[in-house]
Protein backbone atom coordinates (compact mmCIF):
# COMPACT_ATOMS: atom_id res chain seq x y z
CA UNK A 1 0.00 0.00 0.00
CA UNK A 2 1.42 3.36 -0.98
CA UNK A 3 1.13 6.62 0.97
CA UNK A 4 -1.31 8.03 -1.59
CA UNK A 5 -3.56 4.98 -1.22
CA UNK A 6 -3.48 5.26 2.57
CA UNK A 7 -4.44 8.94 2.41
CA UNK A 8 -7.27 8.16 0.01
CA UNK A 9 -8.54 5.38 2.29
CA UNK A 10 -8.41 7.73 5.28
CA UNK A 11 -10.43 10.38 3.45
CA UNK A 12 -12.86 7.73 2.27
CA UNK A 13 -13.51 6.61 5.84
CA UNK A 14 -13.96 10.24 6.88
CA UNK A 15 -16.60 10.69 4.17
CA UNK A 16 -18.34 7.48 5.24
CA UNK A 17 -18.36 8.64 8.87
CA UNK A 18 -19.87 12.02 7.89
CA UNK A 19 -22.47 10.31 5.69
CA UNK A 20 -23.52 8.05 8.55
CA UNK A 21 -23.52 10.85 11.14
CA UNK A 22 -25.59 13.27 9.07
CA UNK A 23 -28.05 10.59 8.08
CA UNK A 24 -28.44 9.49 11.71
CA UNK A 25 -29.17 13.12 12.63
CA UNK A 26 -31.67 13.35 9.78
CA UNK A 27 -33.31 10.18 11.10
CA UNK A 28 -33.49 11.68 14.58
CA UNK A 29 -35.12 14.81 13.14
CA UNK A 30 -38.08 12.67 12.12
CA UNK A 31 -39.15 12.20 15.75
CA UNK A 32 -40.04 15.88 16.32
CA UNK A 33 -41.47 15.92 12.81
CA UNK A 34 -44.07 13.34 13.85
CA UNK A 35 -45.47 15.74 16.44
CA UNK A 36 -45.38 18.68 14.04
CA UNK A 37 -47.02 16.61 11.30
CA UNK A 38 -49.80 15.53 13.66
CA UNK A 39 -50.42 19.12 14.73
CA UNK A 40 -50.22 20.54 11.21
CA UNK A 41 -53.73 19.36 10.39
CA UNK A 42 -54.98 22.02 12.81
CA UNK A 43 -54.51 24.40 9.89
CA UNK A 44 -57.97 23.23 8.85
CA UNK A 45 -59.65 24.16 12.16
CA UNK A 46 -60.97 27.54 11.02
CA UNK A 47 -64.34 27.49 9.28
CA UNK A 48 -63.91 27.54 5.51
CA UNK A 49 -60.19 26.80 5.65
CA UNK A 50 -60.67 23.60 3.68
CA UNK A 51 -61.55 25.73 0.64
CA UNK A 52 -58.43 27.93 0.93
CA UNK A 53 -55.10 26.94 -0.65
CA UNK A 54 -52.81 28.11 2.19
CA UNK A 55 -53.61 25.32 4.69
CA UNK A 56 -53.23 22.70 1.97
CA UNK A 57 -49.83 24.10 0.95
CA UNK A 58 -48.67 24.28 4.58
CA UNK A 59 -49.74 20.72 5.39
CA UNK A 60 -48.29 19.47 2.10
CA UNK A 61 -44.90 21.02 2.86
CA UNK A 62 -44.87 19.66 6.41
CA UNK A 63 -45.90 16.17 5.35
CA UNK A 64 -43.38 16.06 2.50
CA UNK A 65 -40.39 16.71 4.82
CA UNK A 66 -39.34 13.02 5.17
CA UNK A 67 -38.92 12.75 1.41
CA UNK A 68 -36.11 15.36 1.54
CA UNK A 69 -33.70 13.46 3.86
CA UNK A 70 -34.43 10.15 2.15
CA UNK A 71 -33.70 11.54 -1.32
CA UNK A 72 -30.58 13.33 -0.08
CA UNK A 73 -29.30 10.12 1.51
CA UNK A 74 -29.85 8.11 -1.66
CA UNK A 75 -28.20 10.74 -3.86
CA UNK A 76 -25.28 11.13 -1.43
CA UNK A 77 -24.51 7.41 -1.42
CA UNK A 78 -24.84 7.30 -5.20
CA UNK A 79 -22.35 10.17 -5.49
CA UNK A 80 -20.04 8.41 -3.04
CA UNK A 81 -20.09 5.23 -5.13
CA UNK A 82 -19.40 7.33 -8.24
CA UNK A 83 -16.25 8.67 -6.48
CA UNK A 84 -17.53 12.22 -5.97
CA UNK A 85 -16.93 12.61 -2.22
CA UNK A 86 -17.23 16.40 -2.04
CA UNK A 87 -20.63 16.37 -3.76
CA UNK A 88 -21.81 13.54 -1.50
CA UNK A 89 -20.74 15.52 1.59
CA UNK A 90 -22.71 18.56 0.42
CA UNK A 91 -25.83 16.58 -0.48
CA UNK A 92 -25.88 14.60 2.76
CA UNK A 93 -25.55 17.85 4.75
CA UNK A 94 -28.59 19.50 3.13
CA UNK A 95 -31.20 17.88 5.44
CA UNK A 96 -29.45 19.50 8.41
CA UNK A 97 -30.19 23.01 7.12
CA UNK A 98 -33.92 23.27 8.03
CA UNK A 99 -33.43 22.13 11.66
CA UNK A 100 -30.37 24.38 12.02
CA UNK A 101 -32.32 27.32 10.59
CA UNK A 102 -35.13 26.66 13.08
CA UNK A 103 -32.69 26.47 15.99
CA UNK A 104 -31.07 29.72 14.84
CA UNK A 105 -34.45 31.39 14.56
CA UNK A 106 -35.39 30.26 18.06
CA UNK A 107 -32.10 31.56 19.49
CA UNK A 108 -32.46 34.95 17.77
CA UNK A 109 -36.08 35.21 18.90
CA UNK A 110 -35.13 34.39 22.47
CA UNK A 111 -32.32 36.95 22.45
CA UNK A 112 -34.66 39.60 21.07
CA UNK A 113 -37.17 38.75 23.79
CA UNK A 114 -34.54 38.93 26.52
CA UNK A 115 -33.24 42.26 25.21
CA UNK A 116 -36.82 43.51 24.79
CA UNK A 117 -36.25 44.44 21.15
CA UNK A 118 -39.55 44.00 19.33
Amino acid sequence: MTIATAQTDGRRWGVIAWLLLTQALALLSLFPWLLIAALSVMAFDAPGSVNQPEPWIFVGIVWSYPVFPILCALIAWLLFVLRKPRASLIVTSLPLLPPLALIGLLIVGQLLFILRVY
